[in-house]
């Protein structure tokens, strides 16, 4: 109505909308209450019928015509499905009411015994399957059977038990991926530290260089100096010697020539004096000024820069992650559940026999097959012989022969502790590695190709304590050795 009177008012004119009849005066606009309802009720209509109708993902009714609606009763004698409307006619009509009605199913189907065509309404515990009623007296004659409802009563214990194991599971993967985010943001600030700390190393490094430089520059010209005053002094030395010498040579020549006799006596006695010494001063003037030492300091630096850019080159771009495999693993060594720790345990583990289980040997091998440039590392807890070792995949796995041992074979190579000693061992030889001291986590870097095994004592620093070249035939697999209760390795992630 307030539309109609400001159409009015900006016109200035009383005109129906609808017949364009004019009114004078102005008549009172009043809400037709009979239209509204009518209005009111076909739009309520039209929504009902839309909250009716079947949406994707819903079971169609199988009776509607035109516009589907949701179905909410399937039929297990029709094999069909109703909506509200359709299905009253099963709660009206007395022979329909014997039906059996469940909740609306889009795979009835599958609901009904192939063979028979009968619902399927007992479960036969014997051959752990639905079966109709028809099935009972025939195939599964004699069989134990129950309801379904029996049997979903018995499986529903077992659903709980999975169900929670299945809850339990995600809560320890929801765990764990909280912990990878917090590691990887520990690792992103780790990694701005590092470059906050190497550039602040760098930049102070480039300014004591850059101050070095001026002082060497001052110095060597201070040198300079110094070394060119005393050259410029003895020129002018020698330069002042040279023209009283010329001098007296004038003088002798002139004296030489006189014909006067007494003159010539007279000089001669004052040319008679002694010129004094007549060797040269010794002074050696150096072309070029050494900075030898300079150049050993500036070049050994250089050559720790390469050498730890180098290192943490491999650490990065040659890091490999091995898992260590349950198959090959001793009875008396534990596995952590990601296979990534070790332990020596007092009682013998509960594990099948298996062709490549280490059955004598407290041995256990990784999965992971080596053959480029691999790089990893591995946090020790020995007291006793440990050895971290690479193998080829032949090495025997049965007794305790030299063909079973790491180190004891030509198929392995290792590093090991013996008694607090340290020893590069291959093929039954034994290759003592002065070790002043040992870090807990060790490093070691495979070239296959080349040949080149290297073991490395890593801490904040890393130092080489053995590598060897020789030539690996096969693909290799490391590995480790450890006796001592409650010792252990564990192979650790890239700690950049």
């Amino acid at each position: 109505m307030s539309c109609i009177n400001c159409c009015w008012d900006r016109k200035g004119d009383n005109v129906c909308p609808q017949c364009r009849e004019t009114f004078a005066p102005r008549p009172v606009l009043k809400k037709n209450t009979m239209l509204a309802e009518l209005v009111e009720a076909l739009s309520e209509t039209r929504l009902q019928a839309a909250r009716l109708d079947a949406r994707p993902g819903d079971v169609e009714c199988d009776v509607c015509t035109e516009k589907k609606h949701k179905a909410v009763k399937s039929c297990m004698v029709c094999l069909a499905s109703y909506c509200e409307t359709h299905i009253q006619t099963h709660y009206d009509s007395s022979a329909l009411k014997k039906h059996k009605l469940v909740e609306a199913s889009m795979n009835l189907q599958q609901k009904i015994c192939s063979q028979h065509g009968k619902l399927l309404e007992i479960f036969c515990r014997t051959d752990q399957k639905l079966i109709c009623c028809l099935c009972v007296i025939d195939e599964h004659s004699g069989h134990k059977t129950v309801l379904p409802a029996a049997e979903r009563a018995e499986r529903q214990k077992q659903l709980l038990e999975t169900w929670s194991e299945s809850q339990l599971r995600i809560q320890e993967r929801e765990k764990k991926v909280q912990e990878l985010k917090q590691d990887m943001e520990s690792l992103r600030l780790s990694a701005q530290e590092a470059v906050k700390e190497s550039e602040q190393l760098f930049n102070d490094l480039i300014q004591s260089i850059e101050k070095r430089r001026s002082e060497v520059k001052e110095l060597i010209q201070a040198q300079e100096r110094a070394e060119l005053t005393l050259v410029e002094e003895l020129i002018k030395n020698l330069e002042q010697e040279l023209d009283d010498l010329m001098k007296r040579d004038a003088e002798l020549e002139k004296l030489s020539h006189t014909d006067d006799h007494i003159h010539f006596l007279q000089s001669l006695r004052s040319f008679c004096v002694p010129l004094g010494p007549a060797e040269l001063p010794k002074f050696v003037i150096r072309p070029k000024l050494s900075i030898q030492e300079l150049r050993k300091a500036v070049s050994g630096l250089t050559e720790q820069v390469e050498k730890f850019y180098k290192l943490q080159l491999v650490k990065t771009e040659d890091f490999c992650q091995l898992t260590l495999d349950p198959n090959t693993a001793h009875r008396r060594l534990c596995l952590s559940k990601d296979n990534r720790k070790v332990t020596v345990t007092r009682q013998a583990q509960k594990r099948p026999d298996h062709p490549e289980r280490f059955d004598m040997v407290q041995q256990v091998l990784c999965k992971e097959t080596l053959s480029g440039r691999c790089y990893w590392e591995v946090e020790q807890v020995s007291k006793n012989t440990s050895a971290i070792a690479v193998s080829y995949k032949s090495i025997s796995r049965k007794g305790n022969s030299n063909e079973s041992c790491f180190e004891q074979n030509d198929k392995s190579w290792s590093f090991t502790c013996f008694k607090s000693k340290y020893f590069f061992k291959h093929n039954n030889k034994d290759i003592e590695v002065p070790v002043e001291t040992c870090a807990s986590r060790i490093g070691v870097y495979l070239d296959h190709r080349t040949g080149t095994l290297s073991f490395y004592s890593v801490s904040d620093t890393m130092t080489l304590l053995y590598r060897v070249h020789t030539t690996f035939t096969q693909p290799l697999y490391a590995g480790f050795q450890i006796y001592g209760y409650d010792n252990y390795f564990q192979i650790c992630g890239p700690n950049l």
